[in-house]
């Protein structure tokens, strides 16, 4: 099953240099090397260095388990057949040798059953038998064996698990006496904070590392709630589903994946968020399932050029491009163009911070909204709705594509490089609009605009400009020369563009 290494994500960013890797399957333990490191006080208030960790470590071993994971995977029996040119006598030869002896060639081929064996970690949460690893210790796992502090093995059940935060709930059932580890407050971390290992790293259970919170809130690509912690505490193989503490014996974070050229620790390792996962475990354990928010809107990143056309003094927000009908951001009034800067009172600093936000918010709850709308801030309220839901009853599909042709005619629009045109039945027709569809078809773009450059091309229809309504090639011209007039160097252009919309700065070229 996880005999090998995994890879998280390719690349990242690393090249040839390194890559993401999985802290899971076995294997050798590499050399160690002890260095000594002298830090010099910073101030009055700094905190202090502890002295040692084994006071700490010795509470919170009993805690950490184990976990060994089988899966049966079909195999092919003999060798394969060497592939020769068409014609070759050694065809011929090893066809026949097949078909004597049994092999490629011979008829159906037998599979033989083998069993994968991997080991990761885990830690109770609960006294009662539950225990939180990594989706990925588990996935595909025909037999789940929980390995206590004692060495006592017992036989887990999966509770449920979650691909998208990589978390896993599962529970024995012992007589022993079980020690839970409380789940502590990730978003009071600070980055240089001591924080501790404890997994089964190489298959060496009970293993105790220690290091700071190197950064937080890192996104690896892992999935779309990604917040990751950051840290330079030694994580390996097998330290997957393992529990990052605090100095006070609180879980902050799992353990989930490594950044290593080779396999091995370099002190880039990456935990989940305990206030992620402790919602996540809280609604499997509860429901047998995720249950996360769910707002209604498809957003895009807000980068300087939209920011400056919105009338915004840095680019913040979540911007958004589409509104699901009769979902809770269209209950609540929200708009296409709407910006939103906070939610249930915290900050939107980006995009990619909203998802995350809003899944951890308590569905049914009445949450501030704040948005950025013609200019100057205002706020709302809206019902959270529940994002699973939303998927049963395909909400959250997006529009099948177009199949976009050349139109002809139209008024050229030069301060932005697009000819543009009306809507009319014709159009929509050829470019596959359905009735209720409104604005502008471009049936040019010039070459080398920086609208070409963009993306847009002949049937992009563009419905706003800096948020105004265009049904007209005479709206366009009006809403670009207004652009112009106040100084601005980009236009925002709401387009519709093979099916999807979205919005696309174009800047303002300096013709007459």
């Amino acid at each position: 099953m996880f005999q090998s290494v995994l890879d998280r994500t390719a690349s990242n960013g690393a090249g040839s240099a390194g890559r993401l890797r999985r802290a899971l399957a076995p294997a050798l333990v590499p050399a160690l090397v002890v260095v000594s490191l002298a830090i010099a006080p910073f101030s009055a208030q700094a905190r202090e260095i502890p002295e040692s960790f084994a006071d700490l470590a010795e509470g919170l071993l009993p805690a950490v388990v184990n976990i060994s994971t089988t899966q049966t995977i079909d195999a092919d029996r003999g060798p394969e057949m060497p592939q020769f040119p068409p014609g070759s006598p050694f065809e011929e030869f090893f066809k026949d040798f097949f078909e004597r002896h049994g092999g490629p060639g011979g008829g159906v081929q037998p599979k033989t059953p083998r069993r994968a064996t991997s080991l990761g970690s885990g830690f109770i949460v609960d006294a009662a038998g539950y225990i939180v690893t990594n989706n990925h210790v588990i996935q595909d796992a025909d037999e789940i064996t929980v390995i206590l502090h004692d060495d006592t093995a017992i036989k887990a059940e999966l509770v449920g698990k979650d691909e998208k935060t990589d978390v896993a709930l599962l529970r024995i059932k012992t007589d022993k006496p079980l020690t839970a580890v409380p789940w502590g407050n990730s978003e009071t971390a600070r980055v240089g904070d001591w924080v501790m290992a404890i997994g089964n790293p190489f298959g060496l259970g009970g293993t105790v590392t220690a290091g700071i919170i190197s950064a937080k809130t890192r996104d690896i690509n892992a999935g779309p709630y990604d917040s990751f912690i950051q840290t330079d505490a030694a994580i390996n193989k097998g330290n997957s589903g393992g529990p990052l503490f605090n100095m006070h014996g609180e879980v902050i974070g799992i353990n989930t994946a490594i950044f290593s050229p080779s396999g091995g620790s370099i002190g880039i390792g990456f935990s989940v968020p305990s206030n992620l996962a402790h919602q996540v475990i809280d609604d499997i354990k509860k429901f047998g399932r995720t249950r996360r928010g769910w707002i209604g809107v498809r957003i895009q990143s807000v980068t300087d050029e939209i920011a400056e056309g919105l009338g915004l003094e840095k680019s913040a927000g979540a911007l958004i491009a589409a509104v699901t009908p009769g979902g809770p951001a269209a209950a609540a009034g929200l708009k296409v163009g709407d910006v939103i800067v906070s939610f249930d009172g915290r900050p939107v600093p980006d995009m990619r911070t909203l998802p995350r936000i809003v899944a951890e918010t308590e569905i049914g709850k009445d949450a501030a909204i704040g948005v950025w709308r013609e200019g100057k801030r205002q706020d709302l309220k809206m019902k959270v709705g529940e994002l699973e839901v939303a998927e049963d009853e395909g909400l959250l599909n997006d529009p099948e594509t177009s199949g976009i042709t050349d139109p002809q005619g139209g008024t050229a629009v030069a301060t932005i490089g697009l000819t543009v045109t009306k809507l009319d039945d014709r159009l929509r027709s050829q470019f596959g609009f359905d009735a209720a569809s409104e604005g502008v078809v471009v049936t040019d773009v010039a070459n080398e605009s920086d609208a070409q450059e963009k993306g847009l091309e002949p049937g992009t229809l563009i419905v706003k400009i800096n948020q105004t309504e265009v049904a007209t090639a005479e709206d366009v011209v009006k809403a670009v020369a207004k652009a112009k007039d106040e100084g601005r160097k980009t236009v925002l252009l709401l387009v519709e563009l093979r099916g999807t919309r979205t919005f696309i700065p174009v800047k303002l070229a300096d013709k007459k």
